[in-house]
């Protein structure tokens, strides 16, 4: 049962076993943005070489970005894997935060105003979307990935099979709106999908995977 006490119990689980996260790991919010995009369906150390050659390049901001011919843009992203279609929707993302104001107008906008521009944007899925609401402006919205289904069907929160939405607001309805919390509870998801199980008797992965009373 999806509940207020539940979701507590697995958060402090995960602090306990692995601490604070201290994510997302970026310079600066716009770097959030591009790394949102790169961390499609690759690894996070791939992502930081994208970005390390964009920063190199001198092309880590936005309309510095959109003016780069697609082929040297994928170039440059190559690391993160599928750059050609990454290249795409990066250009359309830093295109939209443009034309839309930046940070300053953006940021004035409510969060269900903004979430509807995001998922406008070519490329941009609710989790991206809500990677971008989390970490780049600071709003309380839960990020659903693969990781969190994972974790609560282990521990029978969940079926499985809800779609994106109503997990995400079955979530948030259980925890009162906590963009910390959000942002460390979905980190620690992450972190925790990389632990291997050891089964050992001080294993932390069994420890935060354990039947809920």
């Amino acid at each position: 049962m999806m509940s207020r006490r539940a979701l507590k119990t697995v958060y402090r689980r995960l602090y306990r076993a692995y601490g604070p996260q201290h994510w997302w790991p970026a310079a600066s919010r716009f770097e959030i943005l591009v790394g949102a995009v790169l961390t499609q369906n690759t690894a996070w150390v791939n992502v930081e070489k994208a970005i390390a050659n964009l920063r190199r390049a001198g092309r880590l901001e936005a309309k510095a970005i959109t003016a780069l011919p697609d082929k040297r843009l994928a170039a440059l992203i190559r690391p993160s894997g599928y750059f050609n279609v990454k290249a795409r929707r990066l250009k359309h993302l830093c295109r939209w935060f443009a034309e839309e104001g930046g940070f300053s107008t953006l940021s004035r906008r409510n969060t269900e105003v903004l979430r509807a521009s995001l998922l406008e944007v070519h490329g941009i899925g609710p989790e991206t979307a809500d990677d971008i609401l989390l970490y780049a402006f600071s709003r309380p919205v839960f990020v659903i990935d693969v990781y969190t289904r994972r974790l609560l069907r282990r521990l029978r929160l969940i079926n499985g099979d809800e779609d994106y939405e109503t997990l995400r607001a079955r979530i948030e309805a259980a925890l009162a709106p906590d963009t910390a919390l959000y942002n460390e509870f979905h980190a620690l998801i992450v972190r925790h999908a990389k632990e291997k199980c050891t089964q050992d008797p001080g294993c932390r992965h069994c420890k935060v995977e354990a039947p809920l009373k």
